[in-house]
């Protein structure tokens, strides 16, 4: 198989929802030699960027969207240890450290994003869901991400990303890094209000905003 037409079969899979022949074909770019850095970028990424269009159109539903992140992260799962293996650096195009805030399980939303965003080239940290506002201010201190992603999925527990933004004011860091909340109950309205950088109203335009505020798009 030639390399394009491996990359191709990549970016079908992770279309196709197909998380075995994903990992199957990452497998085979590996065997093939294949530099797995691009094999992630140019194949299943590629893939998982197109569905994420599809959705920010209204041309896909959130299952489908749900879907093509699970194949893309199983084959990226093999890709991402040979880069590991290898030493090889996958140029980052920025930080970006995401949780869901105190008082929210929900975590499918933000696992999209997520999956979005290591697919448009960043760095992510997911420091999971039910996180207390000081963790968030104690990981932006530790990590010094360009983003903060703030999610949550309940009206009750919007109040927490105002909370995070206040906590970050008084820890001094909140000019060190743009802030951006995300979740169903979340308006751009809410956003202004509180003081956020952005708001992502669904994952590809989480992504698309991410990607304005450190001036890549």
């Amino acid at each position: 198989m030639e390399k394009e037409e491996l990359l191709k079969r990549m970016e079908e899979a992770v279309k196709a929802y197909d998380e075995e022949e994903a990992r199957r074909l990452a497998e085979e770019a590996i065997r093939m030699g294949l530099d797995p850095v691009e094999a992630l970028e140019k194949g299943l990424a590629k893939g998982l960027r197109e569905v994420g269009d599809r959705f920010g159109r209204g041309e896909a539903f959130i299952t489908e969207l749900i879907a093509a992140a699970q194949a893309m992260e199983a084959g990226a799962e093999i890709l991402n240890r040979e880069i590991e293996r290898r030493g090889a650096a996958r140029e980052a195009v920025g930080r970006f450290l995401i949780g869901t805030v105190e008082g929210d399980i929900h975590s499918i939303g933000k696992n999209i994003v997520a999956t979005m965003l290591k697919a448009a080239g960043f760095e992510v940290i997911d420091i999971g869901v039910d996180v207390p506002t000081q963790t968030f201010v104690e990981k932006v201190r530790e990590f010094k991400p360009d983003i903060l992603g703030l999610s949550a999925l309940m009206t009750t527990t919007m109040m927490k990303q105002k909370e995070v933004i206040e906590a970050l004011k008084e820890a001094g860091l909140r000019d060190q890094v743009k802030v951006i909340i995300g979740g169903a109950p979340v308006t751009e309205e809410w956003a202004r209000e509180i003081g956020a950088d952005a708001v992502g109203l669904d994952a590809a335009s989480a992504v698309e905003a991410s990607l304005r505020l450190i001036g890549a798009k």
